[in-house]
């Protein structure tokens, strides 16, 4: 939605919401293609009428450039001049054009031929199929579609299964690579991130991404892009993407462990990160997916593993001169976490449409190789080319996982990444075809 009229439905919200019966919008918001049947039912779901009407109100700011003059033809076809008048005073003149009817066409029904039970024997395996024990392909439970993969199989559509990814160009991408340290900083230069973030850029161009990146950003900077991020108008995009590179550290949490450094050697926590674009931050972003990717240390304790079975796991040994993104979990009580403290309890809320991916469990270091980049993002790389026309994302980042673990960096120490997951649907990148 444009700015200006974002800004018009703030000024007169008190009266909105008293005037509105939001049940009689539903239909006509549906049928028009503002809303969709998600947006109805939460809606629906919000509460009292007075609710309702807020709700409303909160999602039509996110549904684009057409929402507000689309809203005004409803309000106009339901007599609700008052209101109308109120919201084009002082707003550019729009021209409502007169709604028009959509024809639904209905499936024609045929009846089943009937077949007398006598001679059930005698029909051909052409009316009454042989059916495998055991089908080859799962049977969907109710209510849901089967997974067809490949690019002609995906069904690119909002709907309770698989999210919106459709608008060209996609969405934002935030590349933050921070390699170069001040020496005051305490922390050594990142040697092959560059390489990281080449991948990175490469890549989700590929998905059809704007990609910017940052290099060697201090703290306040950091901020400073993240804040910029959330106040761009994302309505005519589908979804958001933040990346972060650079040394890491674990702090004192209550929803996302860990913390990111700027090259000042002053850290962003990653929950202050996630909360620039959330919904009351980013309202364009309210319902559409976000995005983190973090190749950062989560801490300072270095993975052994632990014996398996040689059928089970096929390990990579990587170079002697692999390095870590880690740097010592500050002393100070601010950010000291002890294994049976805040870390230990299980605190994290239920917020929606985000996804944040870790190259390694909290605590931990993450390795780097000095030519090739990050074990995590060169999988995560690798992973997306080879992958992303046919899984989603949370089965392509279980492969990220998998990939990762069989590496070993100076024979010795392993990494294990992971992520946090409250996406409400599918998502399936645009790639090319």
């Amino acid at each position: 939605m444009e700015e200006q009229h974002r800004k018009i439905l703030q000024r007169n919200r008190i009266n909105l919401v008293r005037d509105l019966e939001p049940s009689n919008f539903y239909e006509a918001l549906l049928e028009k293609g503002v809303f969709t049947q998600d947006n109805v039912d939460e809606i629906k779901n919000s509460g009292t009428r007075r609710d309702q009407a807020r709700k409303l109100l909160q999602v039509l700011e996110t549904r684009g450039r057409r929402a507000f003059p689309l809203f005004l033809e409803c309000l106009q076809e339901l007599g609700q001049h008052h209101l109308v008048e109120i919201l084009q005073n002082g707003a550019p003149p729009i021209q409502i054009q007169p709604a028009t009817p959509t024809e639904v066409v209905r499936p024609v029904l045929n009846p089943l031929p009937l077949i007398s039970l006598v001679d059930v024997d005698k029909q051909s395996k052409d009316i009454f199929p042989v059916r495998p024990l055991h089908p080859t392909t799962p049977t969907p439970s109710p209510g849901t579609e089967p997974f067809e993969p490949g690019p002609h199989g995906k069904t690119r559509r909002d709907s309770i299964q698989r999210y919106k990814m459709d608008a060209s160009p996609c969405g934002l991408c935030l590349i933050i690579n921070n390699v170069e340290f001040e020496p005051n900083s305490g922390l050594n230069n990142r040697n092959g991130s560059n390489v990281d973030c080449e991948k990175l850029k490469t890549r989700f161009e590929a998905l059809n991404f704007i990609v910017e990146v940052k290099t060697n950003l201090k703290q306040r900077q950091m901020k400073r892009e993240l804040s910029d991020l959330s106040k761009k108008d994302h309505s005519q995009y589908d979804c958001c993407v933040v990346a972060m590179l650079s040394h890491g550290t674990e702090v004192r949490h209550n929803r996302f462990p860990g913390a990111v450094y700027g090259v000042d050697g002053q850290y962003v926590t990653v929950q202050s990160i996630i909360e620039y674009l959330n919904g009351q931050n980013a309202p364009s972003l309210q319902e559409k997916p976000k995005l983190f990717f973090l190749q950062a240390c989560g801490g300072d304790e270095k993975d052994t593993g632990f014996d398996v079975s040689p059928y089970e796991a096929q390990p990579s040994h990587r170079g002697l001169d692999d390095q870590t993104d880690s740097i010592p979990t500050s002393s100070s009580s601010d950010s000291v976490s002890t294994p049976d403290e805040v870390d230990a309890r299980a605190s994290l809320p239920t917020p929606s449409d985000i996804l944040v991916s870790y190259s390694t469990f909290p605590g931990y270091v993450s390795w780097r190789d000095l030519q090739e980049g990050s074990w995590y993002v060169e999988k995560l790389n690798c992973i997306l080319e080879k992958n992303a026309d046919v899984f989603d994302l949370a089965t392509m980042l279980m492969m990220v996982n998998n990939e990762v673990a069989q590496n070993s960096a100076k024979g010795v120490f392993k990494q294990m990444p992971g992520s946090f997951n409250f996406l409400r649907k599918l998502l399936f990148f645009q790639t090319q075809t």
